[in-house]
């Protein structure tokens, strides 16, 4: 497998993003240098230390019954005006902003893909856990298989896992861990987060979106791991990592334009009052 170097080692494994394109946007995703470094290795490294196969089969108990609150998406969205990433090496505003500035960038570019311009406004909500009182390094960043590995792609892979107990432990420290070749995407065991939170938390309400969201666990997995034989098919979507990374400006957008459209796709697709 290829070794992942520069700034933003996942950019070797995306199919999705143009090299020329990455190095033109070179000033996102910068894990090297930057004003938030300290901030976001931080983060990482309690992360990579804390995500433990237990830790997270522990999460899918506590928060797996989606009691923790009822609200619409809406009011979801409103909640993520009180928080501002760690993990995120580009941004210093609220992530409502975020939200909607990756949702119009997945709607200029697919304009008829309307169920895809919901996924952009989805795609961090579950980074409300973090206002239900649980610390970033548990919900933000980089999502990457458990019980098994880190892979190259991983960001700070080489400076991060050191303490991380599992990596001690023989049935998780191999390269495949406790998995199998080819044992398919719906049989891992994913960091516990706001991507995998989402995920479960779609299925649960029975959003009525098409099945590849789903199969992309709400956004794109770090993909390098792909290369040990754990088939991703969302890498086939027009996915929205890309926009997720280069959507982001300090130019922020005018919600109160916006909400109106993206009130209708709700009610399309997930309606009314939903379990967090």
């Amino acid at each position: 497998m290829k070794v992942a170097v520069g700034p933003d080692p996942s950019l070797v494994y995306r199919p999705d993003v143009d090299p020329e394109v990455a190095k033109d946007k070179g000033r996102f995703r910068n894990f090297t240098s930057g004003p938030l470094l300290d901030r976001v290795f931080a983060t990482y490294k309690q992360m990579h230390t804390q995500q433990t196969v237990d830790f997270v089969r522990k999460k899918h108990t506590q928060f797996g019954g989606f009691s923790y609150k009822k609200m619409t998406v809406l009011e979801a969205v409103d909640m993520l005006d009180g928080l501002v990433d760690e993990s995120d090496p580009d941004v210093d505003f609220p992530n409502s902003f975020h939200a909607f500035q990756t949702a119009e960038g997945i709607r200029k570019a697919h304009p008829d893909k309307d169920w895809f311009h919901l996924v952009g406004l989805l795609h961090d909500l579950g980074k409300v856990l973090v206002l239900a009182g649980e610390p970033q390094w548990a919900v933000v960043g980089d999502t990457f298989p458990v019980g098994c590995r880190p892979q190259a792609s991983v960001v700070f892979c080489d400076s991060t896992f050191q303490d991380n107990p599992d990596l001690q432990d023989p049935r998780y420290s191999t390269e495949l861990g406790m998995y199998q070749p080819h044992c398919g995407l719906e049989n891992v065991l994913m960091c516990w987060g706001h991507d995998e939170y989402m995920y479960q938390m779609m299925k649960f309400n029975k959003f009525s979106l098409p099945p590849e969201v789903g199969e992309g666990r709400g956004q794109a997995p770090n993909p390098g791991w792909r290369g040990w034989g754990l088939p991703h098919k969302a890498l086939s979507l027009p996915c929205c990592s890309k926009f997720d990374l280069y959507t982001k400006s300090s130019e922020l957008p005018d919600v109160d334009t916006l909400r109106p459209y993206y009130q209708g796709l709700i009610d399309k697709y997930c309606p009314g009052v939903l379990s967090w």
